[in-house]
């Protein structure tokens, strides 16, 4: 009787895994990797912050603070990486707010929203986006400091 409670049980683990696997369990294997977005010659990454939706078809993004010390504003910086993108072959992708860029990545792997630090401090403001409070922290900082910054929201295509 032991043993058959044991193998019921044991039924029952394998069950759930293979149930939550198939309902988007596997996040992980949907996390964007950094190394996939091109960034303008100079810019360094100040923050990365993994962002997971749960949901039945859970993902997981990763938000960026990019510092561009050389550049002569935030909103030089958004251009380049504009420009910089255009040049890989990323194509125009309609933003989440109108103060925000967007691009899809080559067959559509990845999306990436970006936005010059103020920008998207005031859309998380103002209730527009969301964003964790690490990159809020970071990007509100780098305002305070004067720095040349934009923020980015690097996600898994529709692909």
């Amino acid at each position: 009787m032991a043993a058959r409670s044991v193998v019921t049980g044991l039924v029952l683990t394998a069950a759930i895994t293979v149930a939550i696997a198939g309902c988007g369990g596997g996040g992980a294997a949907r996390t964007p990797q950094l190394s996939s977005l091109p960034l303008p010659p100079g810019a360094r990454v100040m923050t990365n912050v993994r962002q997971c939706n749960g949901g039945s078809n859970s993902y997981c993004a990763i938000e960026l603070v990019v510092q561009g010390p050389g550049f002569r504003s935030s909103r030089a910086l958004v251009l380049a990486e504009r420009d910089r993108l255009r040049a890989e072959g990323w194509v125009g992708a309609s933003p989440t707010t109108g103060d925000q860029l967007a691009n899809e990545s080559p067959n559509n792997k990845l999306r990436v929203t970006y936005s010059t630090a103020f920008e998207d401090l005031k859309g998380a403001d103002l209730g527009w986006i969301q964003r964790s409070w690490p990159t809020v922290s970071a990007l509100d900082g780098t305002l305070f400091n004067r720095g040349v910054a934009m923020s980015v929201l690097l996600e898994t295509g529709s692909r």
